[in-house]
């Protein structure tokens, strides 16, 4: 598998530098995770509190900043042959609420960014944890798998 990453860092952090490798590594893992071996490409910005808000207002009516969205691709199903990679979609995480997540939940930095961009790749393949409790506790089990490969902690222990 080859994966295509696009990251825009327009809100940088000295808490929390970001390696393109490292993100790579658990998109990746992700990824084979639920079988998909196949070419991807994925983008992902990196914001802070007033972009993440705009976009949570505009396209979830939350008026409020998140940790992360998602945005599967939403190229026709007759066109992705013709690509070379098949498109995931583009992830926007608020580094201020991962940071601040982080500090409140006792978690590093850098562990909890990589279990958003885990949560949210989830996300660009279908899995919801707001349809139902199902659909939630398999998302959750997922991601605590994903992770645990990573070598980090379950992320919902003491919650």
């Amino acid at each position: 598998m080859k994966l295509n990453l696009s990251l825009q860092q327009e809100f940088k952090s000295s808490d929390l530098v970001l390696k393109r490798v490292q993100l790579k590594k658990a998109i990746e893992v992700t990824l084979r995770h639920v079988d998909i071996d196949s070419d991807c490409e994925i983008g992902i910005a990196c914001v802070d509190h007033e972009e993440s808000h705009r976009l949570n207002l505009e396209y979830r009516g939350k008026d409020k900043s998140t940790n992360v969205l998602s945005f599967p691709s939403d190229i026709p199903e007759e066109v992705l042959p013709m690509l070379d990679a098949f498109p995931l979609g583009d992830l926007v995480i608020c580094i201020p609420v991962v940071l601040q997540e982080a500090d409140q939940q006792h978690k590093k930095p850098l562990d909890h960014f990589t279990h958003m961009l885990v949560h949210g790749t989830l996300h660009l393949l279908g899995y919801d944890h707001e349809t139902s409790d199902e659909d939630a506790e398999e998302m959750e089990a997922l991601e605590i798998e994903i992770l645990a490969k990573l070598g980090l902690a379950n992320p919902y222990q003491d919650q």
